[in-house]
């Protein structure tokens, strides 16, 4: 699945995954591949995940938005 972490400014990663998860406002939570779609809001955090060398990657967010759909999961980030 592809990961899209954006900010006003830039894009801070795109890359094939086979794993993120997300700071979500109500917990945080794991998303793989084929799941299903969803919009949530999420907190300060980290985004972890499996790039596609196999090794976990991790990116400190400070909040914002995150859409899974069709294995794409996009993060808007403030």
């Amino acid at each position: 699945m592809t990961l899209k972490i954006i900010s006003a400014v830039e894009i801070v990663y795109e890359g094939t995954v086979s794993r993120v998860t997300l700071p979500g406002t109500m917990g945080a939570f794991t998303v793989l591949r084929n799941h299903a779609s969803l919009v949530s809001t999420l907190t300060e955090g980290d985004v972890s995940f499996i790039n596609a060398d196999g090794a976990e990657e991790t990116r400190h967010i400070s909040g914002g938005l995150a859409d899974v759909d069709n294995n794409v999961v996009s993060v808007c980030v403030y």
